[in-house]
């Protein structure tokens, strides 16, 4: 059992220091959006994810989609949906070729307010890689992340 314990040590660092990144970067994000637009960071994702639909076939998501590209339980997630929708942000509709089917699209203002905020998020994101990548823990990861460029996609 001891021959392996080097090993699980190893995971259990790398775990320990990619949840400590995202920790520090969830946090920054948290503080520059909520003092610069008055959103959460859940709020946000959610706004971006909804804004990059777009019209026609497999357009629009279903709320599982939603949920899992904001990391969040379906219910934890309409309840998202209904605060934006409240303030504005966001409106559903029926599906038209489904009649059981909601979508959910977000509104004039809530584009207008995604558009402020994404600069802000960009920065925040910025600094709190530039922030982590002093630690020479988080270092690495902050190197990946930095060159996974790719677009994440969103399974059906």
């Amino acid at each position: 059992m001891t021959a392996t314990a080097p090993a699980l040590t190893a995971l259990a660092q790398g775990w320990c220091a990619l949840s400590l990144l995202h920790g520090k970067i969830e946090s920054h994000l948290e503080r520059a959006l909520q003092a610069g637009h008055g959103l959460s960071v859940r709020e946000y994702s959610l706004l971006d994810v909804l804004g990059r639909q777009h019209d026609g076939e497999g357009g629009h998501l279903q709320m599982k989609q939603v949920a899992d590209s904001v990391v969040l339980s379906q219910s934890a997630t309409t309840r998202l949906v209904t605060r934006l929708e409240d303030r504005g942000l966001l409106e559903r509709y029926l599906c038209p070729t489904d009649r059981r089917g909601i979508y959910t699209d977000v509104t004039e203002a809530g584009l207008k307010l995604l558009g402020e905020a994404r600069p802000t998020n960009e920065a925040a994101l910025r600094a709190a890689l530039q922030e982590a990548a002093e630690d020479p823990r988080l270092e690495p990861l902050v190197r990946t992340v930095e060159t996974a460029r790719k677009p994440a996609v969103i399974a059906a």
